[in-house]
């Protein structure tokens, strides 16, 4: 399978609990966790995404941490996945540097726990993701999920995660792991 994936992580725009647009902070397990998975699977770069200086500026330092500090000797394997990772300050900017590095726009894919008239199954996705022939962007919301905007603006809408249960409200980093399974994994 040909993997021009790339993920990212929005904070902003977001909803809260109330559906308010909202910018969450920073979460330390999700910079390192989503980058171990995204690495695992293949992604080409994973990109945080926060508007505010100052949280990317916690991130940097995380990131220094574990690619050139003490954190980048105790533990090889974070070194390896965090130098997928890239700070950003919009989605605009993740768009740029896709086509920059594919030389063609990335299809978005854009992930929620609700379903949506216009979503798509994993194995179409997986499908589609196969051939190769475009890169694909998949976009991940923090706090309560994406804005409707930035549902609506994307070329897929997977359909969300169901476990069965009568509970629904994963981590932003098991959520990606679960998707990059089902999208990247091997199906065995």
């Amino acid at each position: 399978m040909s993997k021009r994936i790339y993920i990212a992580l929005l904070h902003s725009p977001v909803y809260n609990k109330e559906y308010e647009v909202i910018t969450t902070s920073v979460t330390n397990l999700d910079v390192h966790d989503i980058a171990r998975a995204a690495r695992t699977y293949g992604v080409k770069r994973y990109f945080l995404v926060h508007p505010l200086e100052i949280q990317r500026q916690l991130v940097d330092e995380i990131m220094r941490y574990w690619l050139t500090g003490w954190g980048s000797e105790s533990n090889p394997d974070r070194q390896e996945a965090l130098k997928i990772l890239e700070l950003v300050a919009d989605l605009e900017e993740v768009q740029k540097r896709i086509e920059e590095l594919e030389g063609q726009k990335a299809l978005t894919v854009v992930t929620d726990a609700r379903v949506y008239s216009r979503s798509v199954s994993y194995q179409e996705m997986r499908d589609r993701i196969s051939r190769g022939d475009v890169p694909y962007l998949i976009l991940f919301g923090t706090g309560w999920g994406l804005i409707k905007e930035e549902m609506e603006k994307a070329d897929f809408i997977l359909h969300p995660i169901e476990a069965g249960s009568d509970y629904n409200h994963l981590s932003v980093r098991s959520a990606v792991a679960i998707i990059l399974d089902r999208l990247l994994g091997n199906g065995r």
